[in-house]
């Protein structure tokens, strides 16, 4: 059995229906450069059962991805990438990655939840962003 490239997680409290957290979770893997041209995404039994959802879900996401032009199905074999949304600032991402750990040691021993650091994250993000936080 090949090794899966991407794994998908739902969350309830994401705000986005499941199968536009799963095109997110695509573009954030190719813009991260976790999946690359060529790499195969797992079929569609394989997602819905994964993450619990009707397959339709999974294909409707996939059909989105292929609209894009970042993935193309190839019946009988399987749904590739074909191209990738990684760029000359991945180098920069290892560094950042290691402030942000970091970073988020220090809100867990400040006392935060999961919950309350993802809420300080994005109202921070929104707000540095220029966009009005509810």
């Amino acid at each position: 059995m090949e090794e899966l490239v991407i794994e998908f997680h739902l969350s309830d409290r994401s705000g986005a229906s499941p199968y536009q957290q799963l095109v997110q979770q695509v573009r954030h893997a190719l813009r991260l450069g976790l999946l690359k041209e060529g790499d195969r995404l797992p079929t569609v039994k394989e997602v819905a059962r994964q993450v619990a959802v009707n397959p339709n879900t999974v294909l409707k996401a996939y059909r989105e991805l292929e609209y894009e032009g970042l993935v193309a199905a190839r019946p009988g074999v399987g749904t590739f990438v074909t191209r990738t949304l990684a760029d000359a600032s991945l180098a920069a991402h290892g560094p950042l990655q290691q402030e942000l750990r970091r970073w988020l040691t220090k809100a867990r021993l400040a006392g935060l939840d999961d919950e309350s650091i993802e809420a300080l994250f994005t109202s921070t993000f929104r707000n540095a962003a220029g966009e009005d936080v509810a």
